[in-house]
């Protein structure tokens, strides 16, 4: 017996998204009682569906909610849960409780997608499949590995101001080349990710004085 058909998980199938702004729609329509919940918007979304659900708080960490005490620690182990689940060929995504029962007050959320409207509707009107060698399957593990890596990096970056947006936006990249099959946004997340590397090195260094 499989691991897939032991697991008592709910597999809500969720719409098939593509589209940034309609992942950003889904956010708005997962609030219930004034607050959005990591369970409501897996609900909105899916279950089944890895690169958007390692996007969405990918993108809530670039936004103005990543000022947000401790976000930052939670949003790196929901991005690290669900990344080793689809390395190891799940089917379905699972969190613990503690997890899904975190959430945000609604008039926050809007706020930040309100704010990240307008690029990842840029974002929509640019992508499309191209340099495959970087969403080829041995790539998408490299990618996956990567994301990984980071989300064990940001935890301990908080005390740096913006740092872990700058961080968040490299795996934002990485999502969308996964969800959208194009390597560009894949290329432009290891570019993100040296700079990354490289500004955290800058501040370190600048704040021992090396």
């Amino acid at each position: 017996m499989t691991m897939a058909t032991m697991d008592t998980e709910p597999r809500s199938e969720g719409p098939e998204l593509r589209r940034l702004t309609d992942i950003l729609d889904a956010i708005q329509a997962s609030a219930d009682d004034g607050v959005v919940s990591i369970r409501s918007i897996l609900e909105e979304i899916g279950m089944r569906s890895f690169a958007p659900v390692i996007l969405v708080p990918a993108l809530i960490l670039v936004s103005p909610l990543s000022g947000i005490f401790g976000l930052p620690t939670i949003g790196a182990i929901f991005i690290f849960l669900v990344t080793v689940q689809k390395l190891a060929g799940r089917s379905h995504v699972w969190l613990p409780d503690f997890l899904k029962r975190r959430q945000v007050k609604e008039s926050k959320v809007d706020k930040a997608v309100s704010w990240l409207r307008k690029p990842c509707a840029w974002v929509d009107a640019r992508t499309h499949r191209r340099l495959t060698l970087f969403t080829s399957r041995p790539a998408n593990i490299v990618t996956l590995l990567t994301i990984m890596a980071i989300t064990i990096v940001i935890p301990f970056l908080e005390v740096l101001p913006m740092v872990t947006s700058v961080f968040a936006g490299a795996i934002s990249f990485f999502a969308i080349g996964l969800l959208a099959r194009d390597g560009l946004f894949t290329l432009l997340g290891y570019i993100q990710t040296g700079l990354s590397a490289s500004l955290v090195w800058w501040l370190i260094s600048a704040g021992t004085g090396a």
